[in-house]
């Protein structure tokens, strides 16, 4: 057979032969088992590396592993000849595609995965893994790692690989490493021995976890700065669940109530409002932000703490959860509150409105025109409302009104701070 013909029958083979110069520079090449002379090239270095390659006298037959394959390598040992030397190398093993069929999936894979022989080099470095160093695999082989890592992390690096061929067992770790750019970033895997022909080598498998621990690091930010607000704002504010239970408090909301944090946790929330605020307009709201019909609501309700005594408060009710179609719980935030009083019957409709109007300085007969009432009947309610609230006068009444919230604080003209009216949703 001519070399022509002996060409074309190694290129449909596992097999692939090289010319090299003193330098052991390849020249030359072909066969099937390297696509190009490149690959060739890189075989040479890495084999040339080992106890068993060529500089070992006398020497010329010989196996090799590269790229996780196994070669039988027939290269003559001596003075080549005419300053050159010709070399073979005969992938071997029972069932090649088998042995082989995993090494697209392990060099596409997501994590970064290497193989450094004992004295740090690189034996085989997938995308991944040259990925965070900003370059491909072919640039990382060969290569040894204080020519990819830096003065620190090369140091580090060694030691490590030298932990695992000393122990001879698995390490589970997060390491930090720095990019090209300077930027540091964070990979958790394992490292662990491999054999490598006769030789035990480091071999590891790495995540690059840097987004992650940097969005947990914002996250807790977040959290601790939540937690400044929620405690220190001076503003009672609570976490209801979507299913009405309190999950967390502050020291200003359990003192508005009188009770200990502790045991406001984990009550239902209804458990503190006073009856006349559990009206349909409020439960309307609330089921309008659990199904993010709403994204938050501003209200009014009648709060009862551990003694029995009443206060009105002005409420904002802000949804949270990522859940599209569900909140899964509710941010209720206090900004205005009456004074503390004993429970006393509700007001009417008409009383509150006449109080409304009082506010805004209208007389008994204006009020009584306005609402279609008799003069007598309207003198009957202010006598009435000046018993319930405990004011002497026109004056005291409605300043008594607004320091019980009955009256809305910053509205004009005056008027009640009901929920059905105060009920605002956006």
């Amino acid at each position: 057979m001519d070399e022509t013909g002996l060409n074309s029958l190694l290129e449909h083979l596992p097999a692939s032969w090289w010319e090299a110069d003193r330098e052991l520079r390849v020249i030359d090449s072909g066969g099937g088992a390297f696509d190009d002379t490149g690959t060739a090239q890189r075989f040479l270095d890495t084999v040339r590396q080992k106890p068993y390659g060529p500089s070992a006298a006398g020497l010329s037959h010989w196996q090799a592993q590269f790229d996780g394959r196994l070669f039988d390598v027939h290269w003559p040992v001596g003075a080549p000849r005419q300053g050159r030397s010709l070399g073979l190398a005969v992938e071997v093993g029972t069932g090649p595609a088998a042995d082989r069929r995993y090494d697209a999936f392990a060099d596409l894979a997501p994590a970064a995965a290497f193989i450094r022989d004992a004295g740090g080099h690189h034996l085989w470095a997938n995308h991944a893994y040259a990925h965070l160093y900003g370059t491909t695999p072919e640039q990382i082989i060969g290569k040894h790692v204080e020519e990819v890592d830096s003065p620190v992390d090369a140091a580090r690096v060694l030691a490590l690989d030298n932990d695992v061929l000393t122990r001879g067992k698995p390490v589970r770790h997060t390491l930090t490493y720095h990019r090209p750019d300077g930027s540091s970033g964070q990979a958790a895997g394992h490292r662990f021995p491999v054999q490598e022909g006769t030789e035990t080598c480091v071999a590891g498998i790495y995540i690059d976890i840097s987004d992650y621990t940097r969005a947990l690091h914002q996250r807790r930010e977040a959290e601790e700065s939540l937690c400044a607000l929620r405690d220190h704002s001076g503003l009672p504010c609570a976490l209801i669940s979507a299913g009405g239970r309190i999950q967390q408090a502050n020291a200003a909301a359990a003192e508005l109530l009188q009770i200990r944090v502790s045991d406001l946790v984990g009550r239902r929330a209804d458990s503190v409002l006073a009856p006349v605020s559990q009206s349909a307009g409020l439960w309307r709201g609330w089921r309008d932000l659990i199904v993010r019909r709403s994204r938050r609501i501003q209200t009014s309700a009648v709060l009862i703490d551990a003694h029995g005594r009443q206060r009105r408060a002005r409420l904002h009710l802000t949804t949270v959860g990522r859940s599209a179609a569900r909140a899964t719980g509710v941010w209720a935030v206090i900004t205005h509150q009456g004074i503390a009083h004993p429970p006393h019957p509700d007001l009417t409709a008409s009383q509150e409105r006449i109080l409304s109007l009082l506010a805004a300085g209208r007389s008994n007969a204006d009020i009584a025109t306005s609402l279609h009432l008799s003069r007598q009947t309207v003198d009957y309610h202010l006598s009435r409302l000046r018993d319930l609230l405990d004011a002497p006068n026109r004056c005291a009444l409605v300043a008594r009104a607004y320091a019980l919230g009955i009256l809305a604080a910053q509205t004009w003209p005056p008027r009640a701070a009901t929920i059905g009216p105060a009920l605002k949703s956006t």
